[in-house]
C-alpha cells in the first residue's frame, strides 16, 4: 500500500494487485504494534481508506500475477483474476449474504479459532468493502442448490455465473510485495501444537487480543475458554534452526513482538498475570526497541528466561502445560502454564516462490528474493524491484520504509511519463454554512478495546445525543474504517449536517482522514473537531472506567461546543520549488540525492567535512564481504558528475525559514565562508552519527585496545601483523545498552562477528573471544553468526551489571569476566582487546533547532511517526535517514535513503503547494507595532509593513500560535483557535462541576 501511495502521490497510475478479496496483509490481523503498542487497525485504516479512495490507484483483488513479458520500462502484465460471486458495484456491504448463509467454515483471518460463513468479508474495516462466496465452501457449487445468499440479497449483487478473467496490463515497472505466511509448527511438532489446544502462535493469540477477533478482546485460552493466569512464550519457532529444513535465519520481528504481546496481555488480564518469554538472545535491535524490552522487564514484570524449550508436556490441571528447562546456572525447573505461546517465525509461501521462478527473479537459499548489498530493492531482473518480507525478515517501520525506497527507484525509470494517465480527485460544491444554525453529527469510536474496554462507549454516546446542536450521535467499532466513512457522508446528507465531530484517536493521525470525508460530503474541511479520548483519556486511566467515562464525556462536550463556532477556512495555492536541499554527503545522502535527480529533479547537497563519503569511509566490506571502498568511490564519482547535483563541501547550515515547498536556507560555504542562500521545496537529513569514543576499558592508554572501526583498519593493511596474534577478546556493548546510551547500537554484534571471521581466516588458530550480553545478528547475518561457531569463534555471555573488567599487568593486558556457562571467572591475556562500541548521535541539536525537528531523548531526529510516516518528521517537506534517523546498517540506509527520497518527489512533484488554513490573522486597528510577535515566532514570520502594522505572511505561518498567545493588544487571531471557540470549550468542561 504504501509504495502504491508513493507512486500515486507522485503523479503515476497504480495497479495494486492482491491475491485475497481486500488489502491489509498481515497487519490487518495484529491487535497492537511495538514499540508503541497502538492499535494496528487504527493505524492502518487510514492507509486502506486512502489507497480505496485514490483516483490512480486500481485495486484489483482476486487477482494473481500468471506472467510478465517484455523488459524495463515496457512490460506486459497478465493477472489473472477469480470470481467473487458478488457484484462489487451492486453490493452495499450489507451483510445479509453472510446471515443467510447456512454453511460454517474455519475463518482463516482469525487463525481458524473460529468459523465464518461462506459468503463473508475478511474483517470489518476491509478495503474494498465487498462481500464475496467462497466456492469451495458454497453448498450451491457442492450440490447445485440452497442459493440462500442470491435469495435474500436486497442489492440483487449475487452472481454466481462470473467466472474467471485474464486481465493484460501494460507497465513501466513492477514492485513486488507478496508479504509472508507465519511458520506452521503442525510440520516439525515439537512443541506439541497439534496434540494440545492451549499451545497458540503468536498470530492466533493476536487474534485472542484484538476485539474484532473470536473472543472479542477477552484474554481467554482455547480449550474452555478460562482465563489464564499463566502465560509461556517460546521463541525461535520456525527460525535460527537449520535441523527443521533451510530455516537458519532470524526472523528478526519475533522477541519484539512477543515481549509486545506479554504487555498487552498483562493489561488486558483482569487478574495479575504471570509472563514468562523463554529465549536464547533478545534481539531488540530497532528504535527505541530496548528501552520497550526493559519496561516490560523491569516496570512490567515479564520474566526473561534464557534457555531453549525441547518440548511441552501435560500439566496437572487439566488443559494447563509443563515446561521443563534448564536455567542459566544448569539447574533443571519444571514449571505449569495455563497457556503457551510460540513466537513463529516468518516464511515465503509455496505460491510466492512459483511466481518468483515464474518471474525469471533470483531467490536465496530460504526462498527470499535475493539483493546485493548496496541494491536492497532491486531484484535479477531488471525493471522488477521488490520490498518488504519477501526481501527479508523485518518489521512494519522497515517495511513501510523498503515499500517508498521500492517506489523511490520504480519512479526513477518512470520519470518521463509522471501525469500522463493520472487522474485528478474533484469534490463536490461546498455547501455555504454561512448563517446557519450548527447541526452537529457525533460519531463515537470505540477503537477496538483501545477505548471500548476502559471507557463506556454507549453512555458516552448518549450524552452527546443530548447536547445542544447534536443532531445524530452514534458509536462505531473503528471510526476510522472505510465503511464508517461512507456512513458518516450518508449521515450529513440524510441530516443535513454541517459540522462534524469524531471522538476517538489523535488528530495527529486521523484529522486528515476525516476532514476528508466531510470534504466529500460537501462541508468545508475545517468545520471538524476531533474529541481524543484514546491518547488523553482510556490510554492514560484503565484503572478507573468510571472516570475514564467521565473524562470521555468532557473531551465529547467540549468538542461539540467548539465545532458550533467553527467556520469555514480556506488554502491558497502557491508555485513549487523543484529543487530539494539534502544536508549530509555519506552514503545515505548520495544515495537519496542521485534518485531524486533520477526522478527529474535539482538537488543541493551539503557536507561539512571536505569530502564526500561520510562515516563509510573508514569501513572496509560488509558482512557479506562485498568492497564498501569501491563502492564508495563510483557513488562519489556518479555524484560529482551529475549536472543536476551541486555539491557544497565544508558548508554548514546557519539559518532556515519557509515551509514545505518553499522553504529557504542560509549556508556558510567553504574555508572562505562566503555565504550562500538556497531555495528549495524539500529537506532531506542525512548527517549520519558517530562512533562512541570509549572511556573504559583502557581505551587510549594502551595500544593493544582498539575499537572494531580501527580493527577492520588493520586488518586491511597488516595482514602480517595480524598473523603473530594468539588471543584477542572482543567485548559487545561498549558504549550501548547502559544508563548514559540505553538503546542498542545494532551494528555493534554483526561488526564483531564478520572481523572475528577475517581474523580466522586469516590465521585459523588465533583464539577469538567475544563477550557479550544477547548475540544480535538478525536476519540473514544469523548464518554468519553460526559461521563464526563452527570456524572455532568463542562465545561467552555477560550479564547487565557484570560487565568485564581489564587491567594492566607487566606491560600486558589482562580481561576478567565470569563465564555464565561455566559459573567460574575466566582470565585471559589478550595480544588485541577490541571494544564494539556503540554508535552515537552526531551534532544534531542545533540544527534541530534551526529545523524544528524534534529528537529522541538520546539525540537522534524523530520520525513523524513510528509506523505510518517512518522517514517524515513533523515539520512537512522534511525527512530523514540513514544514521541520522537511528543506528543501521549500511544495506538499511540505503534503503531509507531511498524511502527518503521518494517522500520527498511526492511534494516535488506538485506543481503547486497549498498552504494557510490554521493560520495567524493580525488585526491592524488593534496592532501597536510593540513587535512582540516579531520577536516571539520561533518562524521569524511576523515583520512590521509599510503601514506601521504587524503583518503575517500566510505562506511562511505555521500555524503555532505563539504570536496569538503573545500578543498583549490581542490583535492576532489563530484562525481556529479563536477565543470564542476556545472559551465555548472552557464553558462546556465547567457545564460538568
Amino acid at each position: 500500500m504504501q509504495a502504491a501511495l508513493d507512486l500515486a502521490d507522485s503523479g503515476f497510475y497504480v495497479y495494486l494487485v492482491e491475491k485475497s478479496s481486500s488489502i491489509g496483509g498481515r497487519m490487518s490481523q495484529l491487535d497492537k504494534t511495538f514499540p508503541t503498542n497502538d492499535c494496528s487497525m487504527c493505524i492502518m485504516s487510514p492507509k486502506l481508506v486512502e489507497c480505496g479512495r485514490n483516483l490512480n490507484i486500481e485495486i484489483l483483488t482476486l487477482s494473481e500475477v500468471e506472467s510478465i513479458t517484455g523488459e524495463e520500462g515496457n512490460f506486459h502484465v497478465r493477472v489473472i483474476q477469480h470470481p467473487r460471486y458478488i457484484d462489487m458495484d451492486k453490493c452495499i456491504a450489507c451483510g445479509t449474504c453472510a446471515e443467510k448463509c447456512p454453511r460454517r467454515v474455519p475463518d482463516e483471518y482469525n487463525a481458524n479459532l473460529i468459523n465464518r460463513k461462506a459468503a463473508y468479508i475478511q474483517y470489518p474495516q476491509a478495503v474494498p468493502l465487498k462481500y464475496l462466496i467462497d466456492a469451495e465452501n458454497c453448498i450451491y457449487f457442492e450440490k447445485g442448490k440452497c442459493r440462500a445468499c442470491e435469495k435474500f440479497c436486497p442489492a440483487d449483487a449475487v452472481d454466481f455465473d462470473q467466472k474467471e478473467r485474464e486481465i493484460t496490463i501494460d507497465v513501466g515497472s513492477v514492485i513486488l510485495a507478496p508479504g509472508f505466511q507465519p511458520y506452521n509448527p503442525y510440520l516439525n511438532d515439537t512443541y506439541q501444537y497439534n496434540r494440545f489446544p492451549n499451545v497458540v502462535t503468536s498470530l492466533e493469540f493476536e487474534r485472542i487480543l484484538s476485539a474484532s477477533g473470536p473472543y472479542q478482546g477477552h484474554l481467554l485460552r482455547p480449550s474452555d475458554k478460562k482465563e489464564p493466569q499463566k502465560i509461556a512464550w517460546i521463541q525461535c519457532v520456525g527460525s535460527r534452526n537449520i535441523h527443521i529444513g533451510d530455516r537458519g535465519y532470524c526472523s528478526g520481528v519475533c522477541c519484539t513482538y512477543a515481549i509486545k504481546e506479554s504487555m498487552v496481555a498483562k493489561e488486558h488480564s483482569a487478574i495479575p498475570l504471570d509472563a514468562a518469554i523463554f529465549y536464547i538472545d533478545i534481539r531488540t535491535y530497532g528504535k527505541d526497541f530496548e528501552l520497550f524490552y526493559n519496561r516490560a522487564r523491569d516496570d512490567m514484570g515479564v520474566r526473561f528466561i534464557k534457555s531453549r524449550i525441547n518440548t511441552i508436556l501435560p500439566g496437572d490441571e487439566e488443559g494447563n502445560l509443563r515446561i521443563r528447562y534448564t536455567d542459566e546456572a544448569g539447574r533443571i525447573i519444571d514449571e505449569e502454564f495455563d497457556m503457551i505461546v510460540l513466537s513463529v517465525g516468518l516464511d515465503i509461501e509455496k505460491p510466492t516462490i512459483d511466481l518468483a521462478h515464474r518471474l525469471d527473479v533470483d531467490l536465496n537459499q530460504y526462498n527470499f528474493v535475493s539483493t546485493g548489498s548496496f541494491t536492497p530493492v532491486k531484484t535479477s531482473r531488471p525493471g522488477i524491484f521488490v520490498c518488504g518480507v519477501l526481501q527479508g525478515p523485518k518489521d512494519i517501520p522497515e517495511t513501510v520504509t523498503q515499500a517508498s525506497g521500492a517506489a523511490a527507484v520504480a519512479s526513477g525509470i518512470l520519470s518521463n511519463s509522471r501525469y500522463t494517465l493520472s487522474k485528478e480527485k474533484e469534490y463536490p460544491k461546498e455547501i455555504d454554512v454561512t448563517g446557519q444554525e450548527p447541526r452537529i453529527g457525533v460519531f463515537v469510536c470505540h477503537c477496538g478495546t483501545n477505548i471500548g474496554s476502559v471507557v463506556d462507549v454507549p453512555e458516552v454516546t448518549r450524552h452527546a445525543s443530548t447536547l445542544p446542536n447534536v443532531i445524530v450521535a452514534e458509536d462505531n467499532l473503528f471510526t476510522c474504517s472505510e465503511d464508517t466513512q461512507v456512513k458518516i457522508k450518508e449521515r450529513i446528507r440524510e441530516h443535513k449536517l454541517n459540522r462534524v465531530v469524531v471522538a476517538s484517536c489523535s488528530a495527529r493521525t486521523h484529522e486528515p482522514l476525516f476532514q476528508d470525508t466531510i470534504r466529500e460530503a460537501g462541508l468545508n474541511p475545517y468545520l471538524f473537531s476531533i474529541a481524543n479520548i484514546r491518547d488523553q483519556d482510556s490510554w492514560v486511566h484503565q484503572s478507573d472506567k468510571e472516570g475514564a467515562t467521565e473524562k470521555a464525556k468532557d473531551l465529547v462536550r467540549m468538542a461539540v461546543a467548539n465545532a458550533a463556532e467553527l467556520s469555514a477556512l480556506y488554502r491558497t495555492k502557491l508555485p513549487m520549488t523543484k529543487r530539494a536541499l539534502i544536508i549530509g554527503g555519506g552514503i545515505a545522502g548520495m544515495t537519496a540525492a542521485l534518485n531524486i535527480v533520477e526522478q527529474g529533479f535539482e538537488v543541493v547537497l551539503v557536507e561539512i567535512e571536505k569530502e564526500l563519503g561520510g562515516f563509510a569511509k573508514r569501513i572496509h566490506k560488509t558482512l557479506q564481504g562485498d568492497d564498501i571502498q569501491k563502492y564508495l568511490a563510483d557513488l562519489i564519482e556518479k555524484v560529482r558528475k551529475n549536472e543536476k547535483i551541486e555539491v557544497l563541501t565544508e558548508t554548514i547550515v546557519v539559518d532556515f525559514s519557509g515551509t514545505k515547498g518553499n522553504f529557504k536556507t542560509a549556508l556558510t560555504v567553504g574555508p572562505a565562508m562566503y555565504h550562500r542562500e538556497i531555495k528549495h521545496g524539500a529537506v532531506i537529513i542525512a548527517i549520519g552519527a558517530l562512533e562512541y569514543r570509549p572511556k573504559e576499558y583502557l581505551y587510549g592508554e594502551s595500544d593493544a585496545v582498539n575499537t572494531q572501526t580501527e580493527l577492520e583498519d588493520i586488518l586491511s593493511r597488516d595482514v602480517q601483523g595480524v598473523k603473530e596474534w594468539q588471543n584477542v577478546v572482543m567485548i559487545q556493548c561498549v558504549g550501548s545498552r547502559n544508563k548514559e546510551n540505553p538503546n542498542c547500537s545494532r551494528v555493534c554484534c554483526q561488526q564483531a562477528i564478520k572481523n572475528a571471521i577475517s581474523l580466522k581466516e586469516i590465521n585459523p588458530d588465533i583464539n577469538v573471544f567475544i563477550l557479550y550480553r544477547d548475540i544480535r545478528t538478525y536476519g540473514f547475518a544469523e548464518d554468519f553468526y553460526r559461521k563464526a561457531r563452527q570456524m572455532g569463534v568463542h562465545f561467552s555471555r555477560y550479564r547487565e551489571g557484570e560487565d568485564p573488567t581489564v587491567k594492566q599487568i607487566e606491560g600486558s593486558l589482562e580481561v576478567s569476566f565470569k563465564d555464565i556457562t561455566l559459573g567460574m571467572e575466566i582470565k585471559i591475556r589478550p595480544d588485541r582487546l577490541i571494544l564494539s562500541t556503540g554508535v552515537v548521535a552526531g551534532e544534531t541539536e542545533e540544527l534541530s533547532r534551526m529545523l524544528k525537528v524534534p529528537l529522541t531523548s538520546d539525540l537522534f531526529f524523530l520520525e513523524a511517526h513510528v509506523k505510518l510516516r517512518p522517514v517524515d518528521t513533523q515539520s512537512d517537506g522534511i525527512f530523514v535517514c540513514g544514521m541520522a534517523h537511528s543506528p543501521k546498517r549500511i544495506e538499511e540506509s540505503i534503503s531509507q535513503a531511498l524511502a527518503a527520497s521518494a517522500r520527498a518527489c511526492t511534494l516535488l512533484s506538485q506543481d503547486s503547494i497549498e498552504v494557510g488554513g490554521v493560520v495567524a490573522k493580525v488585526n491592524p486597528d488593534l496592532c501597536a507595532a510593540c513587535l512582540i510577535c516579531v520577536r516571539a515566532c520561533p518562524y521569524e514570520v511576523p515583520f512590521i509593513n509599510a503601514d506601521g502594522v504587524s503583518e503575517i505572511d500566510i505562506s511562511k505561518c505555521h500555524g503555532c500560535g505563539v504570536c496569538a498567545a503573545e500578543c498583549p493588544a490581542k490583535a492576532i487571531t489563530l484562525l481556529h483557535f479563536e477565543d470564542t471557540q476556545i472559551l465555548a470549550q472552557i464553558d462546556a468542561l465547567m457545564e460538568a462541576g
